[in-house]
């Protein structure tokens, strides 16, 4: 093999790591920076399969093994743990969401020259990819956007519209935003789209806030076996492999638990998972998502109890949580710092924290170990294919428990 400089690992932005220190982009592990600069491809460095790779801002490692993938994002919760020094007993190996799974996805529609271009935008940048071909958004989200090209070849003038997707139970979901039809003709025409692409609903908003424009049926997603109304915008996890991983793990760790509060709880992802064993409380800032949660419990029954609560400003004290053997908890990247001050000085006996984001978990893992918590358990979660993006599930149970000192 040709003399060089050897990357040796990944690093967080996905850049390839080499044992100097150097970074260099687009490279694998096992690959060699030669003398000029130039890369000669290891065994983990593989041919991209979309066309837009290197361009368009969507994926940033198409060029890496599907092994090194899972082992980057294995890698980079085992990092960040060890970053704060944490030692956790047990981390596993990455569960991984296959390509075409993506269940939402937020892109972008211009006029590029007289012609309608729709994507994510550039790495780096602002400028739009017209993404023609896409291997990671689920097959029926990624079916709507050359429909949605021919229908914005007939606007006028300059434009740039927010298209949100969300597949649901009924179909693919579409939220609109800087936009509304204008006039009988356009409208009549965006009902016929809606109708000849099978929508479950569109919202457009052109400044005043999402309006329904189209919702033959109420749109729900399933959690936990239970039909939930899905608002539109709400938060759903981005794929269905990655949500059962995370639901597998918070189910298994709380399984003898009675009790259990699911802190910044959204439309009930865990809640309506963990509620056929055990009560549930589940608080959430978002009003429409903690209703429809309430709504969905009401109608089957489900002794779940539901409070609408900004948590980031109005944590739950440690005397709130005195009657719960169980909390699991999902906040924002931004982590949950107020909560987990209150969570630290709490005796609830397993805790299991839900990430997407392993620094700002990091941080707050330790706030837990220092205030008496055993890091048990983690799960690293790579439901972003291709993406740096990484997800975890952890637990942290209270060290007396079990005779653990």
């Amino acid at each position: 093999m040709s003399e060089g400089d050897l990357i040796v690992r990944l690093a967080a932005r996905g850049d390839g790591l080499t044992a100097s220190g150097k970074h260099v982009s687009r490279s694998a592990p096992g690959d060699l920076v030669l003398p000029d600069g130039t890369l000669e491809h290891g065994p983990n460095h593989v041919e991209p399969p979309c066309r837009h790779f290197g361009k368009c801002g969507g994926c940033e490692l198409q060029h890496v093994s599907d092994a090194e993938l899972a082992k980057f994002v294995k890698e980079r919760v085992a990092h960040a743990a060890q970053g704060q020094g944490l030692t956790p007993a047990i981390i596993t190996d990455a569960a991984m969401s296959p390509p075409r799974s993506r269940r939402r996805a937020s892109l972008q529609a211009i006029n590029g020259g007289g012609r309608p271009l729709i994507g994510f935008a550039q790495r780096g940048s602002h400028k739009l990819v017209d993404m023609r071909e896409c291997h990671i958004l689920h097959p029926a989200l990624f079916g709507l956007l050359a429909p949605f090209r021919s229908y914005f070849a007939k606007l006028k003038g300059r434009y740039g519209i927010g298209i949100e997707l969300a597949m649901t139970d009924q179909g693919p979901g579409v939220s609109l935003s800087n936009f509304a039809p204008e006039g009988l003709e356009a409208t009549e025409g965006l009902l016929d789209f809606c109708r000849e692409h099978g929508l479950a609903r569109l919202t457009v908003d052109h400044g005043f806030g999402p309006e329904t424009f189209w919702e033959p049926d109420r749109v729900t997603v399933t959690l936990g076996a239970v039909p939930v109304a899905y608002p539109a915008g709400a938060f759903l996890q981005a794929t269905q492999d990655g949500e059962a991983a995370l639901i597998g793990a918070a189910k298994e760790w709380l399984a003898d638990c009675t009790s259990i509060a699911d802190l910044f709880s959204g439309l009930g992802t865990f809640a309506f998972a963990l509620v056929q064993t055990a009560k549930v409380v589940a608080v959430e800032a978002d009003k429409a998502a903690i209703l429809a949660a309430k709504l969905a419990a009401a109608r089957g029954k489900l002794p779940m109890q539901t409070i609408h609560r900004d948590l980031f400003r109005n944590p739950m004290r440690p005397q709130e949580l005195s009657g719960f053997d169980g909390v699991v908890l999902d906040p924002p990247r931004a982590g949950a710092k107020a909560q987990i001050e209150q969570l630290a000085q709490s005796d609830v006996s397993r805790i299991v924290y839900i990430s997407c984001n392993p620094s700002s978990w990091s941080r707050d893992a330790v706030q837990l170990c220092d205030a008496g918590y055993e890091l048990r358990e983690v799960r690293p979660v790579g439901q972003f294919h291709w993406s740096t993006h990484v997800e975890l599930a952890s637990l942290f149970v209270k060290r007396a428990e079990d005779g653990v000192e």
